[in-house]
């Protein structure tokens, strides 16, 4: 492995040096293990912790398939897919991979008693499967996290609806939180030139998914001078859809908890800002078996205020079931709320007659096909999206950092070095990072 990290290091990316570079038998991931699955029975969500369960293992190297690229991750980062996983919730990502297995030969290597996480990378390319032309041993890549079969003719409009769509390191095995990875080689794209490691593996997964959820066609096609109501408008994916709208020419309201989060939505651009904390709303009672619509109607007034007397054309809703209810009401007439996960609860309520009475549209968004992902990553390359990235931890702290993350104790992204040493390292195109530097940094320190 140190091999593999030197070589990187050097800056050397021939093709021949990393075909001839030798594979280790096995590789460091950040792990679950199948036998663990009872581990937190009992334990409300909030108190299960993913630092007991995420585990460093030495895993053997598995076989590459055909389609497939093995990947040295210089570094990876920290999804809610990953907190999910090390919480076993809502269901263990064990029949995930028991499913897969079952599919075909190359899928059974997928079900095993331990699972690599992790839906993000960059690094370089080590090998690639038969069947692969367009990538090479050598070149320098990132990776989205949609992982399709495409043998059906439903995937082949839009991929996100191939029957046999998965989310790598999520519903696949073999991870971003590693040293090594496999990912299928139309999961590949060009790593930005003007990034670190660990700034270009940040984007991935959460900036494909804000682009669908609000710029694509298959999401909520947000338009010029769209007003979009953005909850958690700081944070891992809020972060990336507050840039969108304002690189689109639309209006975000942002919705943060505390006054640190606010201001870091002021650096980015945002003017309106609402501090859902300090204002103190409470969409349901105490015991969270009731909602409470004067909240609802507060919020849509709070709204009106920061906007001149408007309703949002758009909600970009994933917090779920704590907040579902609000946005269906605050939506304008004919409005559209567009909802991807549900990090505070999977089983929504909404009172229908402020939808149907209203024509307002509830789109569902989940992740992005190849070329919404592309262009995507485009925007990060171009310098019109930047990484969010606010910390970094090393491999062995994965645990410490998915706690951050299911904690919401983060701005932004959470990072995670694998193969590279330090921080800092990856860049090769230092003008346009120069162009760019106080957006880059952003986030950092928060």
């Amino acid at each position: 492995m140190q091999a593999i990290r030197d070589a990187i290091l050097s800056g050397n990316r021939s093709e021949e040096t990393y075909r001839n570079i030798e594979i280790p038998e096995s590789y460091r991931g950040a792990t679950v293990h199948k036998d663990e699955i009872g581990m937190f029975e009992g334990l409300a969500t909030k108190d299960k912790d993913p630092r007991r369960s995420l585990h460093i293992d030495e895993v053997p190297v598995p076989d590459l398939a055909p389609g497939e690229a093995l990947v040295a991750v210089m570094a990876s980062a920290i999804n809610y897919n990953t907190v999910w996983t090390s919480i076993f919730e809502p269901v263990p990502t064990f029949g995930f991979l028991e499913r897969y297995g079952r599919t075909s030969i190359y899928a059974e290597r997928h079900d095993l008693p331990y699972h690599v996480v992790g839906s993000d990378l960059s690094g370089v390319i080590l090998r690639t499967g038969p069947g692969v032309s367009k990538w090479k041993p050598g070149q320098e890549v990132v990776a989205h996290c949609l992982s399709v079969e495409l043998e059906d003719a439903d995937g082949h409009n839009d991929t996100m609806l191939d029957p046999q769509q998965r989310i790598w390191g999520f519903e696949t095995n073999f991870g971003g939180l590693a040293e090594l990875a496999i990912v299928k080689a139309n999961q590949l794209m060009p790593k930005p030139d003007h990034l670190t490691w660990e700034e270009a593996a940040s984007p991935g997964l959460v900036n494909s998914t804000a682009y669908r959820q609000l710029i694509s066609k298959n999401g909520a096609a947000m338009k010029l001078g769209d007003r979009v109501l953005i909850w958690g408008a700081s944070g891992g994916l809020g972060s990336y859809a507050t840039q969108m709208a304002l690189a689109g020419g639309a209006t975000p309201i942002c919705v943060v908890s505390s006054p640190e989060k606010a201001e870091i939505c002021r650096a980015m651009g945002a003017d309106l800002i609402i501090d859902r904390n300090a204002e103190d709303y409470r969409f349901w009672n105490d015991e969270g078996t009731e909602q409470d619509p004067r909240e609802w109607q507060r919020l849509g007034k709070r709204i009106r205020e920061l906007t001149g007397g408007y309703d949002v054309d758009i909600v970009f809703e994933h917090p779920g079931r704590e907040t579902f209810g609000a946005s269906v009401y605050v939506a304008r007439k004919g409005g559209t709320i567009v909802t991807c996960a549900s990090t505070s609860g999977y089983m929504h309520e909404y009172d229908n007659r402020y939808l149907w009475m209203n024509l307002k549209r509830i789109v569902s968004s989940h992740f992005a096909n190849y070329r919404e992902a592309w262009e995507a990553n485009e925007l990060i390359n171009r310098g019109l999206i930047h990484p969010t990235l606010s910390q970094t931890y090393r491999l062995e702290d994965v645990g410490q950092a998915a706690l951050d993350v299911h904690r919401n104790a983060h701005q932004g992204k959470v990072g995670v070095l694998t193969l590279s040493p330090e921080e800092g390292l990856g860049v090769t195109n230092a003008g346009k990072r120069a162009q760019f530097a106080a957006e880059i940094n952003r986030f950092r320190g928060e």
